[in-house]
């Protein structure tokens, strides 16, 4: 690794180990405190009692183009497991935004990532288009989602299914890891490109889907 990188990853460690010990000071839970909360008073809308693992992640954002990412949506971020690394491979001119229902984590997410770079905004992703144009966006480049569309209310999958389709850039893909393949019977009548996977180094092991829009 090139010294000016070395650099700037102790850089983003010593940023993040300040930010964490800001947060404690003032009060605010540690990343496994409120993803439990946040599990505990809606079960429905998130996927797994334990945060994503470092295998899952680098493996589903394995096919991004950073160089051609201008923006970047997430759906259902809870504690920015996903969120800080992909701010560390984004541009400094590209813009994450990260969508949420519950409060609680959009709070959190404000209080522990002050990368101007992070918005995090509190709403449904079935919105996402008008959030992408209230950002000053036109359309987004990747959308990645954590969120267990089997148990979704019913019609919100498709919802979101077919909003995510609309929003994204041709070429752009839909990135999600979900623990149950009837993923991919919401993806299927959108996109007709579709990769898939498996990570089994994960709690519980997860269905990795790319979809690519031509």
């Amino acid at each position: 690794m090139p010294p000016s990188s070395r650099t700037a990853t102790a850089r983003r460690s010593s940023d993040r180990a300040s930010t964490r010990r800001s947060a404690r000071e003032a009060g605010v839970p540690s990343p496994w405190g409120m993803f439990l909360s946040g599990f505990v008073k809606h079960p429905v809308m998130v996927g797994s009692i334990v945060p994503s693992s470092g295998k899952l992640i680098r493996r589903m954002l394995e096919p991004v183009d950073w160089t051609s990412c201008k923006l970047f949506v997430e759906y259902g971020p809870g504690v920015g497991t996903f969120c800080r690394p992909i701010l560390d491979r984004m541009t400094p001119d590209a813009k994450l935004i990260a969508i949420d229902t519950n409060p609680d984590f959009i709070r959190y997410l404000r209080g522990t990532i002050p990368d101007p770079r992070f918005a995090a905004v509190a709403g449904s992703a079935a919105d996402v288009e008008q959030i992408v144009a209230d950002q000053g966006f036109a359309h987004a480049d990747y959308v990645l989602s954590g969120l267990p569309f089997s148990t979704l209310p019913p019609g919100v999958g498709p919802a979101i299914a077919s909003a995510t389709h609309r929003v994204l850039r041709p070429g752009g893909a839909f990135l999600v890891y979900q623990f149950s393949p009837k993923v991919r019977d919401f993806l299927s009548p959108h996109w007709d490109r579709i990769d898939h996977d498996m990570e089994w180094w994960n709690v519980p092991p997860a269905q990795l889907y790319w979809g690519w829009k031509d």
